[in-house]
């Protein structure tokens, strides 16, 4: 070839540059629509009924997301063979199961921002799992950013209204208990499969395939036991518009996860956890537009306080990576990328952290 047709590296830049803004509007819009869809749901009424079945999503995206597995097994040529006791794949489906089902619940008694808002609250769970798990050591700054984040989120629950438009009076107080539940379990999901990736060193795609397949079993059985298959299937027979949200939900949460992968292989985790900030913030945004959540001055002022101290994070690792890097020990950056358990099912891994990778 012609040195002259040769790329420059300009136009390398430039190129990369635009493949990196693709994958992060693939996740803004692929993780858009499934907020979008999960409000409609849980929180919407169909006709003059609303959904309650809410197990039943669960097992409708963990399918979607082993089918999604076994594609990406298959891709990869890995093993499907389980290289983890199946006992551990147990624990944290159990417990990634609970944390799904308690934020689809929460979404009944109060509002989807709240709901959103409340996921930037769980700084402060992982890092005390981190501790009780893996005796993992942090730094004050690290506290002080999650101090922030926690004092954002408590200021904007005391200072608005922050029900569900269709809840009863009063029954806030009900979905804030969901979400400090689901607070508990994803905290202790995403730390122990981390410790999975430590210690048995499986890769994403065979984490995610069994414990997807596990949680499926889970959540089958419950809907089997408590008769909420045939109460999901009489709703659908009588709203088959709902059978169309379901689908379009896993399959936009299936969809961010194929472009968070990309993103964290080809650009990194700080890239990623820009991007999942941006997310949070224009889904809130999408939600007060399309809902019409009131919201007060000191709410805003509180939003503000809880998306500075994560850009703030972002930054300081940016400059953290700009460092030459020690042979001595790291402290560990307390905030996991990625949003909830559907929207980045079993990505937790060491090389996906916010801060510096785990040796």
């Amino acid at each position: 070839m012609d040195m002259a047709e040769k790329p420059t590296a300009e136009e390398n830049q430039i190129t990369a540059a635009l493949r990196c803004v693709g994958l992060a509007c693939g996740i803004v819009i692929g993780l858009g629509v499934y907020g979008v869809l999960q409000e409609r749901i849980m929180s919407e009424p169909y006709g003059e009924e609303v959904f309650k079945t809410s197990v039943f999503l669960v097992f409708c995206n963990r399918t979607a997301a082993i089918v999604f597995a076994v594609i990406m097994v298959a891709a990869k040529g890995e093993s499907y063979k389980a290289t983890v006791p199946l006992w551990k794949y147990l624990a944290v489906s159990l417990s990634n199961v609970a944390a799904t089902w308690c934020q689809y619940e929460a979404l009944k008694y109060v509002s989807f921002p709240v709901q959103m808002l409340g996921k930037s609250f769980k700084m402060m769970p992982v890092m005390l799992w981190g501790i009780a798990i893996s005796g993992q050591k942090y730094k004050l700054m690290d506290w002080g950013i999650a101090a922030g984040v926690t004092g954002g989120v408590t200021a904007f629950l005391l200072t608005g209204d922050i029900k569900s438009k269709h809840a009863d009076k009063g029954s806030s107080v009900y979905g804030l208990l969901l979400l400090l539940c689901f607070l508990a379990c994803d905290g202790f999901t995403s730390t122990f499969q981390e410790k999975l990736f430590k210690e048995h060193k499986t890769s994403k795609y065979n984490q995610m395939l069994y414990v997807n397949s596990s949680s499926c079993v889970v959540s089958l059985a419950t809907l089997l036991a408590s008769g909420g298959a045939t109460t999901a299937l009489g709703f659908i027979g009588r709203h088959p518009t709902f059978l169309m949200d379901a689908s379009l939900l896993s399959a936009s949460a299936v969809t961010g996860q194929f472009f968070i992968y990309s993103l964290v292989k080809e650009f990194g985790a700080l890239v990623l956890a820009a991007t999942m900030n941006m997310r949070q913030v224009l889904s809130i945004l999408t939600s007060y537009v399309l809902y019409a959540h009131p919201i007060s001055i000191l709410q805003i002022l509180a939003l503000c306080l809880v998306f500075a101290s994560l850009f703030y994070k972002s930054y300081l690792s940016y400059l953290k990576g700009k460092e030459p890097k020690s042979a001595g020990p790291k402290d560990v950056a307390p905030q996991k990328v990625g949003g909830d358990p559907e929207e980045v099912q079993q990505l937790k891994a060491p090389e996906i952290e916010l801060g510096e990778p785990r040796k």
